[in-house]
């Protein structure tokens, strides 16, 4: 084993690269992060028009899945073959799914390519992410967290505006579309800017195929017991509890996979750290309050509004702005004083206040309120979101600090993708229940709530119309109060993290399995 040496930020390279490189995976997180906002405005059309809004929740929950269980896959591979590599195959991957989605000609096949985006997806944040992390160390980071988090605040600004634009211009489709070029830029970038692996000569260990395989169908599993669970199928039948069987057998022999595995994707030893459990726990909570709020509040304010799709992309930006102001501060804030504890505290409790303010709302309610409401979800989000990783990545020595951000991401968009499938199965089931109970036979669509568009809401009957946003009122806000304790707990747990001194350096050398996701090395060789 060799024996690692601090050192100091960067060293051996030139500003300039670290520069280019910095800015070449921005461009990569962009492609990432702008996927997951520009369908919010337009998916409202997309399934009217497709005659699919019962199906709607696997749209999201489709690329949430499988980026969720390619997550730790990305990681454990890259340590082998190198990063670069993977993250071509990554970019290629999404790409082909976006070509997918803008051909796609039902339902089915739109969440087919939705999945395919999902494969390559899970491999783009986690890899621009650990490649940033190689040559800055935890306490110097938190300067860097505002630009990270501006990245997504763009795209969750521009995304939903694009959304509009493309649905009210030339059409849905180019919300995929729009994928080719930024996939385009994103490789070329990466070939240009993006180091190859060295080889280390040290033997590789081999790769834990029956984790990844178990892990897939435990997550799956539970996915889908949490989308189709109420909806679907009853809670107590048949489907829905082989399903959750499936999920907790596969899940104890993952744990036994991982126990004996030469090179495991999530190590046992990391649960014994009590940080990672409870910012773990924490990030969990987080993923299932974040996503099942923000998934669905596009769509409901295009129809309780009767506003345009890029109208109410601009209603995004006050959560937006806010959230890129509060990383922004409070990763200075880390960056000068070390202390890092009290934010993701009250990040937590402001995400409880904001969701429980959200389930306040009416069908009637002031455009403004809204926007307050959803600002102080962004203060909240951008408080605790960055941060949790780094609790994480300075619990541990840096040569698990990868390996430790991968699982702990893994179990984020786990709660991610849970919170997006149990809102939306609640959402679409409730919704389609109450559309048939309160419109009257022979004035609504023909199938209901399936083919229901903001456009073919607006042209109905003022009397009609206020029915159908009723219904939507009634069938998604309500769930905001549902999910408060999940933030509540986020805060609870994170009163018990033992706030440990940040690094200020780098270290040389250090084992491949340490290159997974986030991991802060530099190496000196050349």
């Amino acid at each position: 084993m060799t024996t690692a040496t601090p050192r100091p930020l960067h060293p051996g390279h030139e500003k300039r690269d670290i520069t280019l490189l910095f800015a070449g995976l921005m461009v990569t997180m962009l492609l990432a992060s702008l996927n997951q906002t520009v369908l919010s405005t337009a998916l409202p059309t997309i399934v009217g028009e497709l005659h699919g809004v019962d199906q709607m929740l696997w749209v999201i929950t489709g690329f949430i899945l499988a980026s969720t269980i390619m997550m730790p896959i990305y990681g454990k591979v890259s340590d082998m073959l190198g990063r670069k590599p993977l993250l071509l195959f990554a970019i290629a991957v999404f790409v082909i799914g976006s070509v997918m989605g803008a051909l796609a000609g039902d339902m089915n096949a739109l969440i087919i390519a939705r999945v395919v985006q999902g494969v390559g997806g899970g491999g783009l944040m986690i890899l621009s992410q650990a490649a940033i992390a190689d040559v800055i160390p935890a306490r110097e980071r938190g300067k860097y967290m505002g630009i990270m988090g501006g990245v997504f605040a763009f795209s969750s600004v521009a995304g939903p505006l694009l959304g509009g634009w493309f649905t009210e211009g030339p059409g849905w489709r180019w919300v995929f579309w729009i994928s080719l070029p930024l996939g385009i830029l994103a490789a070329a970038a990466t070939i240009a800017f993006l180091p190859a692996r060295r080889d280390t000569g040290e033997k590789r260990a081999r790769m834990d195929y029956l984790g990844m395989m178990l892990m897939a169908i435990a997550t799956a599993s539970l996915v889908l017991v949490g989308t189709w669970g109420g909806s679907r199928y009853d809670w107590a039948s048949t489907e829905i509890l082989t399903l959750a069987a499936v999920a907790v057998l596969t899940g104890a022999l993952f744990v036994l996979a991982e126990s004996r595995a030469q090179a495991p994707i999530i190590p046992l030893h990391l649960f014994r750290d009590r940080n990672f459990n409870l910012t773990t726990i924490a990030a969990l909570c987080t993923g299932v309050a974040m996503f099942g709020a923000i998934s669905y509040l596009p769509t409901y304010l295009q129809m309780s509004t009767g506003l345009s799709a890029t109208v109410v992309g601009l209603l995004m930006v006050p959560m937006m702005g806010s959230m890129l102001i509060s990383s922004t501060v409070s990763g200075q804030a880390v960056t000068r004083t070390g202390r890092y504890k009290r934010y993701p505290i009250i990040g937590s409790l402001l995400l409880a206040l904001a969701l429980v303010l959200l389930s306040t709302l009416r069908w009637d309610s002031p455009i403004w309120l809204v926007c307050v409401y959803m600002a102080v979800m962004g203060i909240g989000l951008g408080m605790s979101m960055q941060i949790l990783t780094l609790i994480v990545q300075n619990s541990f020595p840096l040569r698990e600090v990868g390996t430790a951000t991968a699982s702990t991401n893994y179990f984020r968009q786990v709660g991610a993708t849970l919170g997006t499938a149990v809102v939306g199965s609640i959402f679409t089931s409730r919704l389609v229940t109450l559309v048939a109970d309160k419109v009257p036979t022979g004035t609504g669509p023909q199938d209901g709530a399936h083919s229901l568009t903001p456009e073919l809401v607006n042209q109905m009957p003022d009397a009609l119309r206020e029915v159908i946003i009723q219904s939507y009122n009634e069938a998604l806000i309500p769930v905001f109060l549902y999910m408060t304790p999940l933030a509540v707990l986020a805060a609870i747990v994170l009163f018990f993290v033992t706030e440990k001194t940040l690094s200020t350096s780098v270290e040389d050398d250090i084992p491949a399995e340490s290159l997974a996701e986030g991991q802060l090395v530099v190496s000196s060789r050349r």
